[in-house]
């Protein structure tokens, strides 16, 4: 791995997050095309593009900016997941198991930006 971002296992997990969201978001009605399953892929695949983006950055402060847009987009997913669910496009399995990896990855992201908060 070249990117030092690659080596970030919240990025590998927003990774596999947002294909396993992609997937998902497939079995979504034709209806949602352009509603709900393209803001939830959008919102799953956002986690990863700004983890990476902050990375890149020049300073800590940038890096947290960008690790605080990957938070927003994870709430956002997990919204977007009780809406697939009211409206009976995921099941609860489904439902749980995306709630899980979302939570987990949340928690993950805010240890990771209180530790560049500690290097400050």
């Amino acid at each position: 791995m070249k990117f030092k971002f690659e080596k970030l296992i919240i990025w590998q997990k927003a990774m596999e997050l947002g294909e396993s969201i992609n997937s998902m978001a497939n079995g979504f009605p034709a209806a949602e095309k352009y509603n709900l399953s393209s803001q939830i892929r959008r919102a799953a695949d956002s986690i990863a593009l700004n983890i990476s983006e902050g990375s890149t950055g020049q300073s800590d402060a940038e890096q947290i900016r960008f690790i605080g847009y990957a938070i927003r987009s994870v709430a956002e997913v997990v919204t977007c997941l009780h809406k697939a669910k009211l409206r009976k496009y995921i099941t609860s399995d489904q439902f749980n198991y995306h709630y899980e990896e979302c939570f987990n990855l949340m928690n993950m992201t805010i240890a990771f930006k209180k530790g560049i908060n500690k290097i400050q």
